[in-house]
């Protein structure tokens, strides 16, 4: 059985059991948003490798290009894995395009001259983040302690297997992960959660035009419920009380900056989310403490600039979980 028809069937029986509002429909997003393998990008045409073939959108002017920042279309190159947000109206255009857009969160592990080692959690192969000196300004204010012990979360493209760090998505814990001050854990929780929302890469940069997980619609959770669920999901008491949820179950979130929202499914574990407890500026900084992590087309579609690294969210746990 696959995941999905695993995901099917909990809705199924969730719904039989507990009536049809305590597991509603995933929303689907994927008509906004295209993920791909750049082929060719002149004479006002983006043309990417997708699932089945190529698909051809269209750019001018209006249209804004980001590889790390913002550039022409001359900025991509072929190979490139780009998120395309769709122009409005279901129009073949392209209305913005991120290329190699990469993100490294997680404990810095190790350091060398420009290089970190980040571990991000939940079991998940170690990453090496360059900081190079065009960005290490603006990383450094944000950063001020890249030692090991401390957190680390930063946006930028991947090269050579390596996330080359641009900027940075939060400011850092003023101490090292270990030194977190005790949260005492909640004995009462809300169904309506309020704080940031962040993004991850489920294909962590890798073939995005042969893995079907590239382009998924989803979030990862900070509390997993740890019945049936990996002891790697590492999670400490979040800056948000949050009820457990399992995979499969649905979550109404929705973007407070745009008032874009959808259902959507808990995919994985977004542990080290729980060991932040920040606001997000792109929008406000409203609500501390992060609450979701949706996939990078998902977040895009909700309206979310992968750049910005985060929104202001409200998230709604249905009947039946927690």
């Amino acid at each position: 059985m696959s995941v999905t028809d695993d995901r099917r069937d909990r809705r199924r029986f969730t719904s039989t059991v507990l009536g049809p509002r305590s597991a509603p429909e995933p929303t689907p997003l994927g008509h906004g948003v295209v993920r791909g393998v750049v082929v060719d990008a002149s004479s006002g045409v983006l043309c990417l490798a997708v699932p089945g073939g190529e698909e051809r959108l269209a750019y001018d002017h209006t249209t804004s290009f980001w590889r790390g920042g913002e550039v022409g279309p001359g900025g991509l190159r072929t190979g490139d894995d780009a998120v395309v947000l769709g122009a409005p109206g279901g129009r073949p255009a392209a209305e913005r395009v991120w290329a190699q857009a990469a993100r490294a969160t997680g404990v810095i592990v190790d350091r060398g001259t420009d290089t970190l080692e980040i571990d991000p959690g939940h079991g998940r192969p170690r990453l090496t983040v360059v900081i190079p000196r065009r960005s290490s300004g603006r990383i450094s204010v944000r950063h001020p302690r890249l030692e090991p012990g401390y957190v680390f979360d930063a946006v930028g493209v991947w090269s050579e297997g390596a996330v080359w760090a641009s900027r940075p998505a939060t400011a850092q814990p003023p101490h090292p992960l270990a030194a977190t001050p005790h949260r005492p854990p909640a004995h009462r929780y809300a169904s309506t959660l309020r704080g940031t929302a962040t993004w991850y890469d489920p294909a962590w940069g890798r073939s995005p035009h042969l893995d079907p997980g590239a382009r998924v619609d989803g979030v990862a959770y900070p509390a997993l419920d740890p019945v049936g669920h990996d002891a790697a999901c590492d999670r400490r008491a979040p800056c948000v009380p949050l009820p457990l949820l399992s995979v499969g179950a649905a979550v109404s979130l929705r973007n407070d900056c745009t008032r874009e929202a959808a259902v959507l499914p808990v995919l994985d574990c977004a542990a080290a989310d729980s060991w932040l407890c920040d606001l997000c500026p792109a929008c406000g900084g409203r609500g501390a403490g992060r609450i979701a992590s949706l996939t990078m087309n998902g977040f895009v579609a909700l309206g979310g600039r992968l750049e910005d690294g985060c929104f202001d969210a409200t998230v709604t746990v249905h009947d039946g979980e927690g």
